[in-house]
């Protein structure tokens, strides 16, 4: 066969093949975008995503999500697990694994998280007067596990164990400037900490991803014993939301949480005020101590009568919050604020599922938030 064949051949096959995985990818985000299934149907995704939050800069990854009924019977609450690996502008990289899965009638109800992740984050100090510059970057291996196990006592109210590790090792605070002379917190070499403890979830929601009407409360205690852990701490965490209908496609969505923690606490399981749901436009963990009070109000417009187009919809919200070392008048009298809006895409139109892009505003700046799934 002659050079020149061959190099067709080559030339050729090349072509053919590129075409081929282009016309793949093409239908095969066709068919996510344009969700045809039977909605009964379970339905596994995967697909690139960017996402970007001020702790993180921009995030470039990728994401697996499964939805479905537990024995395809829509009267059951929609399940979902999801995966997303990423890495960031930050040199940030990691795993985080999220479920929320009722089995059939709803009888057992398992939530809960897994995140392996490498970062620099940074530490503004503790307390609500922490300087608005950040003392150090503090790089760390973090591996956090929290399940819920939880059983219905009666429609809607469900009764469990509750169980959080969390594990931070290969500390290493690096001062911002020279000029900064603070106190390590407690937990600054790394620890490894067990949870373990109860809870009581009221949960009437029929799709966690976008809620349209329903209830969630979440009470729980949980013991930190010093036999399983580095330190010796208890944790008691509250979460009210509250969900309603306006007009055709309006929700009204509204959240409140408490975190108190007592006892010999590490940095890393301090109450963390900031991020891509709570208090939007502040760095996570910008705001941290022992204790926290924090709530938010969300209208949503899902989809906006455009008439063009049934996929667009938008978002404003506020909140407020504060953290706190003791339970006190005096200690809870300092808030801050955050507000802003945002659009959506039904990414998932049998599912219900839309993504979000956001914009936040806080006294001290904005921040912008790229996610699948609304905020809480």
């Amino acid at each position: 066969m002659s050079s020149k064949k061959l190099i067709f051949i080559l030339i050729f096959g090349f072509q053919s093949g590129l075409a081929i995985s282009q016309s793949l990818v093409r239908r095969y985000f066709d068919k996510l975008i344009n969700d045809t299934s039977d909605i009964s149907k379970p339905q596994f995704l995967v697909y690139p995503t960017v996402a970007y939050a001020p702790e993180t800069s921009w995030e470039l990854g990728f994401s697996s999500l499964l939805v479905y009924y537990a024995k395809r019977d829509t009267t059951n609450r929609l399940s979902e697990i999801n995966g997303f690996t990423f890495f960031t502008l930050q040199s940030q990289y990691g795993f985080w694994f999220d479920h929320a899965i009722y089995s059939d009638q709803d009888k057992w109800f398992f939530l809960g998280r897994l995140r392996f992740q490498s970062f620099p984050l940074k530490y503004h100090g503790i307390g609500i007067d922490s300087p608005r510059d950040y003392l150090a970057l503090v790089e760390a291996n973090q591996i956090l596990i929290k399940e819920r196990v939880l059983r219905e006592l009666r429609p809607n109210l469900y009764f469990g164990i509750e169980a959080d590790f969390q594990r931070m090792a290969s500390v290493d605070f690096i001062p911002s400037s020279e000029a900064f002379d603070f106190p390590l917190p407690v937990g600054s070499e790394g620890s490894t900490n067990f949870g373990l403890g109860v809870g009581v979830v009221y949960d009437d929601r029929h799709n966690v991803l976008n809620v349209r009407n329903g209830h969630f409360a979440e009470l729980a205690f949980l013991n930190y014993s010093s036999v399983l852990s580095t330190y010796g701490f208890n944790a008691v965490l509250m979460d009210t939301r509250i969900f309603r209908p306006v007009g055709k496609n309006g929700v009204l969505a509204w959240q409140a949480i408490g975190q108190f923690y007592s006892g010999n606490v590490p940095f890393n399981h301090l109450s963390l005020l900031g991020g891509d749901s709570m208090m939007r436009g502040y760095y996570l963990g910008r705001f941290r101590d022992r204790n926290q009070l924090a709530t938010q109000l969300e209208f949503r417009m899902l989809p906006l009568p455009l008439g063009f187009s049934k996929r667009i919809g938008a978002a404003v919200f506020a909140g407020s919050g504060t953290v706190f070392p003791e339970l006190s008048l005096e200690s809870i009298n300092k808030m801050v604020w955050s507000a802003g809006g945002g659009l959506r895409f039904l990414l998932f139109p049998k599912k219900d599922i839309y993504t979000r892009f956001d914009v936040a505003f806080t006294r001290e700046g904005s921040g912008f938030y790229l996610f699948i799934g609304e905020a809480f």
